[in-house]
């Protein structure tokens, strides 16, 4: 599995405390659709939340200077998921894990492509601790966060 890490696990010293020798890592990549936010955990936020309508605040896209949200990463590659769904808290409701499309030069060479895409975890907000960020949509936060990837453009871009 492609999983599109954009915290503690980019770091080579963290992802193989977590996952031994049981990854690779792949390209830089962006996450373009969503941003980061800072909290206890490192997580991500649909630009159209509370505080992003009202002027500002964590997140804004300070990474690629344009006014699209975005975040910077890299592609992890690991057969091991229930260990990552462990360490994310998956079943605890810290993180959903989700997929998202991913786009660019290295897709069909690397396998990274679009239809399968890379796994991406977000974190409850109400759970980590953060303030003032809100998923649009109905139902539970999960569903929440699928329905804006899924509506909302959200994808990987890999570039050489």
């Amino acid at each position: 599995m492609e999983v599109f890490v954009y915290g503690t696990l980019t770091d080579p010293d963290r992802a193989r405390a977590v996952l031994d020798d049981g990854f690779e890592f792949g390209p830089d990549a962006t996450l373009v659709g969503l941003r980061r936010v800072e909290g206890r955990y490192p997580t991500l936020a649909s630009p159209t939340d509370a505080s992003r309508r009202d002027g500002g605040g964590p997140g804004d896209d300070r990474e690629t200077g344009t006014d699209e949200p975005s975040v910077e990463g890299r592609i992890l590659r690991t057969d091991r998921v229930g260990v990552l769904d462990d360490y994310e808290g998956v079943d605890r409701g810290l993180y959903v894990r989700v997929r998202v499309p991913v786009h660019g030069d290295q897709c069909e060479e690397r396998t990274w492509d679009g239809a399968d895409g890379a796994a991406v975890y977000v974190g409850n907000p109400d759970r980590l601790g953060i303030e003032g960020v809100e998923w649009p949509g109905d139902g539970g936060f999960g569903d929440r966060v699928r329905e804006y990837v899924t509506d909302g453009g959200v994808e990987v871009r890999i570039e050489t």
